[in-house]
């Protein structure tokens, strides 16, 4: 096995995404894209993007938005360190994420990043003033991880 980071589209880590995560549809939208392939098959893909929270959308601040692979060993974390490079190569001095509370965290943890801030589980999105559908995410808790400094 020989993982290496790949380019993708957006179209491409969209359509990775919708086959490959457990719970999450496909961001609407990102900064940049990329993928880890195992030879010349694709085997995870991560989309970093501005953060889902605008309290946190600084400028300065980046949020790695899905990170979806095939179950390769390794694949995540490599997404994961990978990300913060490519972040810091573009100038941003911050990457957070938040995956489910229920999630182990090793991928990260394997990458270098730490926990940073519980949140407790949201209302979600829906508002009387602007209806959302509810995808099955909302009512979670949640971890923020950023890695180390």
């Amino acid at each position: 096995m020989s993982l290496r980071t790949v380019p993708v589209t957006f179209p491409q880590a969209k359509e990775f995404i919708t086959d490959w995560h457990r719970h999450h549809r496909p961001p609407a939208g990102h900064k940049f894209s990329f993928g880890v392939a195992d030879g010349d098959v694709l085997v995870g893909v991560a989309v970093v993007g501005r953060p889902v929270s605008r309290m946190l959308d600084d400028g300065h601040t980046l949020e790695v938005t899905r990170v979806a692979t095939d179950g390769t060993r390794n694949a995540c974390s490599l997404l994961y360190a990978a990300a913060w490079q490519a972040a810091k190569a573009l100038g941003y001095r911050r990457l957070i994420t938040h995956p489910q509370a229920s999630e182990t965290g090793a991928s990260l943890r394997g990458a270098g990043w730490r926990v940073v801030a519980s949140r407790p589980p949201q209302p979600g999105w829906n508002r009387p003033s602007r209806p959302r559908a509810d995808h099955g995410i909302d009512h979670v808790a949640r971890l923020r991880w950023q890695p180390r400094l």
